[in-house]
């Protein structure tokens, strides 16, 4: 999907570690919420209460999923779900443009 229509924006923003990682929410009339951001480079750990779903749209990082070893690599066009209640881990390589869909737990 391109382009959302029909929703409600939150104004104040999400603003995470010294303002590197910042995201606006994004309301649907059906109840589904996103997350619209960007993520500089840098190294960080995000918790999770709801099962996500990371889009990313323009960008290049290495993430380490809950309960794993191994960093994967996801680039422009790639996403990834992350379990709720957990915790996953990010190096982002650079400026990554990125959607954030929370899903049912």
């Amino acid at each position: 999907m391109e382009q959302f229509e029909k929703v409600t924006i939150v104004k104040k923003a999400n603003v995470y570690f010294d303002g590197k990682v910042t995201s606006r929410t994004v309301l649907f009339n059906n109840g589904e919420k996103k997350t619209l951001g960007i993520m500089l480079p840098g190294e960080y750990e995000f918790g999770t209460s709801d099962k996500e779903l990371m889009e990313i749209i323009e960008g290049n990082l290495e993430v380490q999923l809950p309960e794993s070893s191994e960093w994967c690599t996801f680039k422009s066009g790639d996403s990834f779900e992350v379990a709720a209640n957990s915790k996953f881990k990010l190096i982002v390589k650079e400026t990554t443009d990125y959607c954030c869909s929370y899903l049912d737990k």
